[in-house]
């Protein structure tokens, strides 16, 4: 694997397919395709998948005994297959032929997966295979593939055969076989004009309708060979030594999902019939590449910088501009592969706050997901017996909860019971990224809109699920489970859930001071609106106020705990476990197949009460502290980070990056290998085999954000952007522009101690800058350079 603008493998490896297909996903946030090979078709190497955003399907398995009801984002026809043999002979495959050479790049840039392969002929000879694969990126409908053929040797007879195959399944992971993944039904083929053929079908619960087509063009004549699940295309071509042939194939989808169409195959014909040829399609892609790199990219040098453009690169596959038109959320795994069912975790807490000053369209859209879901969650906090809005670990297409009752430990065999839905924060992320997308953009009408229901609501939640507990003389929020999924309830307890997890209330104190903020900031007219059609009691603000200064926040031995009774649990002999097991990041499996419980030890899978120090400066928690009537100084928050800092096994990606950001201020000389972790994460699979099954979203986009927020200490807030750098040795030059309350263009860069903000000539009014207690203006048309002390 090389880096550099092209990510580039060499040789044929059968046991890094699947990685390679995940990290070489062309995708325009519309729809993705793995970067599987065209010639193979989903076996145990390899895996190829397309999946448009927010496309679900519900099925009810039969397991082991049991009837478990799952929603899958849907894998779909897949468009990419273009085999080749000789004339009579077998169809070549790097499986079954002999490969003398074999690269793949990923051409960033522009956006091209390109592939080169040598297969060895029976009669001598050598057969060079090059593609190209684009997802288009100005029109989300189309993608397109070119093939050229080279021959080294005698000439001979060539078939190729291009194919929609509609024989597809969600079988992308190992663990989810078992269940049934046939999502697709009414598989129709047929031909439309010259060189055309198409494909439909709809899934079998949701009745999303799928239409393909895709149009053949070479030097030859085309013929067609559709079967019930197949629309086929065929041509035989004439190979002579050192000429090429070329045969491109270009595909159009829809879904009745898009607006502006009739009907989806109609449609889709019709694109692709007025689709222009393959040059053209790589040049108006290119150049919406360009513009979009304009737009968002960091300049970081080096092999960090590299990774980063990568992890920026899947981003804007995911989340491009064209999902500011979809109802669709952030799936954890990117359109990449099946793990986690393609369901919307909490993963915007880490990607919306790098998209807000780039591409503040697309982070609105994101937030619209969730308030199309608001109905949703005020059901499931009902259901509960309490008022506002209970967002839900995981969500799908309708925004009830996807979370499993049940989850198989494929170390022990053994069916466990599924907490992971009293993950109650998930709220307090939804709040977090409202607050941050206003400050970020200015836009008050999504504040005083859509955004002041979903808060208020959130907020109301909170303050229903606080009881008052005589004793302490303080609110509780009692039976939920923090970030870190470990700990699901108490060492021998009947029941779930945990009592005062630190981030769930400090985070609920958070979101209730910001709803009484927002409530007295409202114009009268639309306070009155929002208080009458949320039916909200005159007294409820006032109990906000009080459990927003009064929830419980535990501590033992002078750190924050985890949560109540977290300092009363046994320590873990973490060198025994290291030597015993290679890796102990899922050490909850581990034990459990021990017949023990993580339960019983101080032992955390990922960042929980660092979260934290990741969502608020030091300033900021200080303040939050306060106002709950704790005193957080350094020393304290030096000791906490410490504390959990030993007792971690990093189980997520999202771990390691939590613990660089706040590192990079608490202790510097560590941060750097948990941030290097965080940009290897996916590239080196360091989660053992899972990149295979998708990307990591959030921790890919937190890794930008490290640099954009992170290092800069970069804060929006109060409608000045607040500074406050800080020098990490291995990341010491960088740069990057920003959107910020309407200015395009601006551009922040840091290099050899020097800071400079340039803000492009423009009608909108001055930047306020704050670094260091001063606040500096910067009118359109200048730029402001700082000299920062060693």
């Amino acid at each position: 694997m090389t880096m550099g603008p092209a990510w580039e493998y060499d040789g044929y490896r059968p046991e890094e397919e699947r990685l390679r297909e995940s990290l070489c996903t062309l995708g325009n946030g519309y729809f993705a395709t793995r970067g599987a090979l065209p010639e193979c078709t989903a076996d145990e190497v390899h895996y190829p998948g397309t999946y448009a955003a927010g496309c679900y399907n519900r099925l009810t398995s039969e397991v082991a005994g049991r009837r478990v009801e799952n929603e899958d984002m849907v894998n779909l026809p897949n468009w990419l297959p273009l085999r080749f043999r000789l004339a009579g002979g077998d169809w070549l495959t790097p499986d079954t032929a002999h490969v003398t050479e074999h690269h793949q790049i990923l051409h960033l840039d522009p956006g091209l997966l390109e592939r080169r392969t040598g297969y060895s002929l029976p009669g001598g000879g050598t057969l060079h295979v090059r593609q190209l694969r684009l997802v288009h990126l100005t029109d989300p409908h189309l993608a397109a593939l070119r093939t050229e053929f080279t021959l080294e040797g005698p000439g001979v007879g060539l078939e190729a055969e291009a194919a929609l195959d509609g024989r597809v399944t969600n079988s992308g992971v190992a663990r989810y076989r078992d269940l049934d993944g046939r999502h697709l039904t009414r598989f129709h083929t047929g031909t439309a004009a010259p060189g055309t053929v198409w494909l439909r079908c709809r899934t079998r619960t949701s009745d999303v309708r799928f239409g393909l087509a895709h149009r053949l063009t070479a030097d030859v004549p085309v013929s067609h060979a559709n079967e019930a699940h197949r629309a086929v295309q065929l041509v035989r071509l004439t190979l002579l030594p050192g000429r090429t042939v070329t045969v491109d194939k270009t595909v159009a989808l829809h879904t009745s999902r898009d607006p502006a169409i009739g009907d989806p195959l109609h449609a889709a014909v019709e694109r692709v019939d007025a689709a222009p040829g393959f040059d053209e399609l790589r040049e108006t892609h290119a150049t919406a590449w360009e513009q979009l790199w304009r737009r968002t990219a960091l300049e970081v040098p080096g092999e960090a910088g590299s990774i980063l453009r990568l992890h920026l690169f899947h981003v804007l596959q995911t989340l491009s501009p064209h999902t500011a038109d979809l109802d669709v959320g952030v799936p954890a795994r990117g359109l990449h592969g099946e793990a986690y069912r393609g369901h919307v975790f909490w993963d915007e807490l880490f990607v919306l706050p790098y998209l807000n000053l780039h591409l503040p369209e697309v982070s609105r859209a994101l937030l619209h997901y969730r308030h199309r879901r608001l109905d949703a969650a005020r059901h499931a906090a009902h259901e509960l017996g309490r008022r506002g809005a209970l967002y839900p670990w995981q969500s799908g297409s309708d925004g009830r909860e996807e979370a499993q009752q049940l989850h198989l430990n494929p170390r022990s065999g053994h069916w466990l019971p599924d907490h992971s839905h009293l993950q109650h924060h998930v709220g307090s992320a939804v709040a977090y990224n409202i607050w941050q997308y206003h400050e970020a953009t200015g836009d008050t009408d999504f504040l005083h809109g859509e955004g002041a229901e979903m808060l208020l609501h959130i907020a109301r939640f909170w303050a229903d699920s606080a009881t008052y507990d005589a004793r302490l003389g303080r609110h509780r929020i009692r039976g939920v489970v923090g970030p870190d999924e470990y700990h699901d309830a108490y060492p021998g307890a009947t029941a779930p859930g945990l009592d005062d997890n630190a981030y769930t209330n400090v985070t609920a104190a958070w979101v209730l001071a910001r709803a009484l903020e927002l409530l007295n900031a409202l114009p009268e007219p639309r306070r009155r609106e929002l208080t009458e059609s949320a039916g909200l009691e005159h007294d409820e603000p006032v109990r906000w106020e009080e459990v927003s200064r009064t929830l419980h926040i535990p501590f033992h031995d002078g750190v924050i705990s985890q949560f109540e009774g977290y300092g009363d649990l046994a320590e873990l002999d973490w060198d025994d476990y290291r030597k015993r097991y290679d890796d102990i990041r899922r050490l909850d499996r581990i034990l459990e197949a021990e017949g023990d419980s993580v339960n019983r030890y101080k032992a955390s899978k990922q960042a929980d009460v660092l979260m934290l120090g990741y969502l608020f400066s030091p300033a900021e928690l200080r303040a939050l502290f306060g106002r709950l009537g704790y005193r957080l100084d350094e020393h304290a928050w030096t000791a906490t980070v410490d504390h959990y800092l030993h007792r971690t096994s990093h189980g997520s990606t999202l771990s390691g990056l939590v613990h660089g950001w706040i590192l990079a201020r608490a202790r510097r000389a560590d941060a750097w290998a948990f941030v290097q972790e965080s940009l290897r994460g996916d590239i080196a699979d360091l989660q053992g085999g899972t990149t295979g099954e998708g990307i990591h979203l959030g921790a890919m986009a937190g890794t930008l954000d490290l640099v954009q927020r992170g290092l800069t200490g970069l804060e929006t807030r109060g409608g000045v952007l607040s500074l406050d750098p800080v020098p990490l040795p291995e990341l010491s030059s960088y740069g990057f522009p920003f959107r910020y309350h309407g200015h395009w263009g601006a551009h922040l860069r840091l290099r050899s101690g020097l800071l400079e903000v340039s803000v492009p000539a423009s009608d909108r009014s001055p930047i306020g800058i704050r670094l260091w207690g001063q606040v500096i203006t910067v009118v359109a048309g200048e730029t402001a350079r700082l000299v920062l002390p060693e």
